[in-house]
This record gives structure tokens, C-alpha cells and sequence, in this order.
């Protein structure tokens, strides 16, 4: 029978980075200049008996044909249609008529191109005057028909509450962490916490630089600065880094909101570095809240767990450690894992190379938990886990998560005076509920009971005999990884 300890075990190698590989990244091909003269067109012939367009542009009395359109004209409008019975000679604006053409010869065509290049010579000065208007009207001297308008500056202001005014403000406090060892290197994002250079981002980003390794954190502006690792906690997957030398006048730290409030349909707006694209900036909303996720690295082992917040925002490898913001700006999580396709389970970023990207099923350690966490590692250097002091049996096939039957080497299944002890819980009991939260597995319960605190007293519904009870108890604590 295998079995776990409740409330976190030894630490297990973190997730390693996907090998360098090349990224190919598809270019459009560049716009071909126009050509400085469009190709000449053969000008159509009209028949003898339409009339000219009145207002028609210059035209080009070494080619004779129809005249262009003035400056500013529509030259894709319709020529109107010829009237029932049209005049003998063309209309000009203004009632006058020009003196009728010559008779013609012959053969038909001269007559038509004499007349009209008649048209066109007093067209052409009506055309002039047309263009000289449209000229004094635009500040453009060129005749480009292309009409520019004036636009009133604030109009392209943005919202403080819309995507981009989100993304401008908080942009500057998002950074990628690269973290280098002997073995394995890695790209990730964090946030600034606070004025001091601390850092917030998750352990499996910094795990790679330890033991010696190298840890640089990059700002917004491409300024890179050393780092070193304050604290870590392999079981929340939340780290703590520090700027060596911080340059305080460029740390700004992202206003926390509160998780507890958030609501399934809220916006998101999660910024990170994927596949190291550092400032990419995606959205979408909370698809799912309390989601009880037990991530790993590509060998299987259950490193974390956490009552996440789902979100369908487009998040990849990269964007580990990256903020998840509510639609005030604020952060409300850190993003942390996603939903694999290849394992069928959830993994965090920056695991092997063959882990698929965004299927919009991403999680995020609620801030919460996290500013806890983050707090007690800047103090003390190391986390603190709520325990309810079991042995859990991962191996139960039923509903809910199972005390251990018996002792496993030699460690009784209830810590004797442990809180599950002084609750009335023995060895075989099955919790279904903590707090009024249904469990549904042994993962489940750890992740419920790490979103509460040490010290706070919860609920427990349990089954025994066939029998179902409640208790409560005051949750324990344990110090450190282990």
C-alpha cells in the first residue's frame, strides 16, 4: 500500500526547463513598393453618343481619352447613366454650351476625338479650379487622394480599467528571471513585491540556480541585475527572490487584490514571459475557482499542491511566476501550472520540451495563499504548512481521501496528540468534507487544507463504519520543506 504523508513529503527535483532548441517564427513578406507610374490602361472608346462626365479632371491631350477625376473625387463612383434623350452637345456647369464641332469627316473617329478634346480643354480649366479648392483646403501640396483626419488626442486615451491601461501600468513591474546551474537552465517571469528588491515568482523558476547557480532578474526597461534566493517553499511552489542591488528607483510593486472575492466570469489579464518573449500580455477570465491541482515535472512527481484559480487566459511555459491581475489591476494570482495535453495531468512551465503549450486550462496560486507564504519566507527563510497530522492512503479507490489503515514504518497513521488525534479521527477513517468543501481524493485534501492557516479551526466530515460524523479540530503547523 503506498502511501504519503499529509502536509508535504521530501522535496522532489524541480521542473526542469525544455532544452534550447530553435524557435523558427514565421515572417510575413514585406509590402512591395508601388511602382512610381501605374502601368497605362488603353482608354476605352466611349460611344459617340455619350456625353462627357461634367467635372472630370485635366486631361492628358497627348492621350486622348477620358479626362481623370479632380483631386478628392470618389474614382470609384458610377458614371450616372445617359439621359432618356441626351443634348446635342455636351452640358458644361454654368448653362453655356461650346461652339458645335466641325462636321465631321469621313470616317467617324476624328470627329469624336476632336470633340472631345474640346471637352477637355474647358473641363481641364474647370478641373484646375476643382484642384486648386481641394488644395487650399488640405495642408497637403501632393494631389494624393488620400484623406487624413484630424484626431483629438484624448479620444485615443485609454481606460485605467480597460487591457491596455492594465497592461501600461503594470508592464514595468513584471520581470523574466533566468535561472542557470550545472544541469539545467531555465526562463520565468516574477513580480515586484515590495521597494526592497524582493521578487515574487515560483520555486520550479529558481530551482535550476541553486546549489550554486546563477540567478539574473531582467526588468522591463532590459536592465539585468544578479539575484539571490530568499526563501522557497517546494509544497506552495512559491519562491522569494532578492535583487542583490536593487535600483529602488525603478521597483514598483503590483497592488495585491484579494482572491477570497474573486468570482468565476471575472476578467484576467495575465503578463509573463513565454518561450522567454518577455511583456506578453493575454486575457481572458476565472473559468473555475477552489480547482484542487497537484502539479509535477515531466518524471510524475507531485511537487505542489494548491486550491487553484482557473483561468482560460493564454499562459505557456515562460509565464511561471508571472501575475495573474483581476480587472482593477490588481494581482490575484501567480501563475504556476497547466493542463497537459501529452501527460494528461497538470504540469508546471518550463517542464520538458515536449510539454504542449495553452489549451486554456491554466492555474494560478491564489495571492492569498502566496502573500502568506512570501511573508514568512522574507522573515524566517522558510515556509510553514497547516497540518491536521495524518498518514494518507493515495492508494484508496473509494470517494474522498483515507487515513492510512496501519503504521507505515513504524509512524502511526494519527499523530498521537496531533490535531486529527485530539478531534477523535483514527487509522481507516475517510474525510468527504473540510470546512464544507467536498474531498474527493487524498491531493484534494492536502490542497484545502494549505489554504487555511495554522491555528485556524476547521470542520471535518468523516465516514467510519459506514457511518458519517463531524468534528472539529485546530489545525498544526509544520516548519520547512521535508
Amino acid at each position: 500500500m503506498s502511501t504519503e504523508q499529509e502536509g508535504g513529503g521530501a522535496d522532489v527535483p524541480s521542473a526542469k526547463t525544455p532544452p534550447e532548441g530553435e524557435e523558427v517564427l514565421h515572417r510575413l513578406p514585406p509590402p512591395q513598393p508601388p511602382s512610381a507610374e501605374p502601368p497605362a490602361q488603353p482608354a476605352a472608346e466611349p460611344p459617340a453618343e455619350h456625353a462627357a462626365v461634367p467635372g472630370a479632371g485635366p486631361a492628358d491631350a497627348s492621350a486622348p481619352g477620358p479626362a481623370a477625376a479632380p483631386a478628392g473625387a470618389d474614382a470609384f463612383a458610377a458614371a450616372p447613366p445617359p439621359p432618356a434623350e441626351p443634348p446635342t452637345q455636351p452640358y458644361i456647369l454654368g448653362g453655356q454650351y461650346p461652339p458645335p464641332p466641325a462636321a465631321p469627316p469621313k470616317k467617324g473617329r476624328g470627329g469624336l476625338i476632336a470633340l472631345l478634346a474640346a471637352v477637355a480643354v474647358v473641363a481641364g480649366g474647370l478641373g484646375g479650379v476643382i484642384g486648386s479648392s481641394v488644395e487650399k483646403s488640405n495642408s497637403s501640396s501632393d494631389s494624393s487622394t488620400t484623406v487624413s483626419s484630424s484626431t483629438d488626442p484624448k479620444a485615443l486615451e485609454r481606460s485605467p480599467n480597460s487591457v491596455a491601461g492594465i497592461a501600461a501600468k503594470a508592464l514595468p513591474s513584471v520581470v523574466t528571471i533566468e535561472a542557470s546551474g550545472s544541469q539545467e537552465t531555465g526562463t520565468g517571469s516574477g513580480f515586484v513585491f515590495d521597494t526592497q528588491g524582493h521578487i515574487l515568482t515560483n520555486n520550479h523558476v529558481v530551482a535550476p540556480a541553486l546549489n550554486g547557480g546563477k540567478l539574473t532578474v531582467k526588468l522591463s526597461d532590459g536592465s539585468s541585475y544578479p539575484a539571490s534566493v530568499v526563501g522557497r517553499a517546494s509544497g506552495y511552489d512559491v519562491a522569494v527572490v532578492k535583487i542583490d542591488n536593487p535600483p529602488t528607483d525603478k521597483l514598483k510593486p503590483l497592488p495585491l487584490g484579494d482572491s477570497d472575492s474573486v468570482a468565476v466570469g471575472d476578467p484576467t489579464v495575465a503578463i509573463g514571459a513565454p518561450f522567454g518573449l518577455s511583456g506578453t500580455v493575454t486575457t481572458g477570465i476565472v473559468s473555475a475557482k477552489n480547482r484542487p491541482v497537484a502539479s509535477g515535472d515531466e518524471t510524475g512527481s507531485q511537487t505542489s499542491y494548491m486550491n487553484a484559480l482557473q483561468t482560460d487566459a493564454s499562459i505557456n511555459p515562460g509565464n511561471s511566476g508571472g501575475p495573474l491581475l483581476n480587472g482593477q489591476g490588481q494581482v490575484i494570482g501567480i501563475d504556476s501550472a497547466i493542463q497537459s495535453t501529452n501527460s494528461g495531468g497538470s504540469s508546471p512551465f518550463g517542464g520538458s520540451s515536449q510539454q504542449s503549450g495553452s489549451i486554456g486550462l491554466g492555474f494560478a496560486i491564489p495571492i492569498n495563499e502566496a502573500r502568506r507564504v512570501a511573508g514568512e519566507l522574507i522573515n524566517t527563510g522558510q515556509p510553514i504548512y497547516p497540518i491536521i497530522g495524518v498518514l494518507r492512503n493515495d492508494n484508496y479507490q473509494g470517494d474522498g481521501a483515507q487515513i492510512s489503515p496501519t503504521a507505515i514504518q513504524g509512524t502511526p497513521a494519527v499523530t498521537p496528540g496531533g490535531p486529527a488525534d485530539k478531534a477523535g479521527l483514527k487509522a481507516g477513517d475517510v474525510i468527504t468534507k473540510l470546512d464544507g468543501v467536498p474531498i474527493d481524493s487524498g491531493p484534494t485534501l492536502v490542497s484545502e487544507i494549505w489554504s487555511h492557516e495554522p491555528g485556524q479551526k476547521v470542520s471535518v466530515t468523516y465516514t467510519r463504519g459506514g457511518q458519517t460524523h463531524t468534528t472539529t479540530l485546530t489545525l498544526g503547523s509544520r516548519k520547512g520543506d521535508q
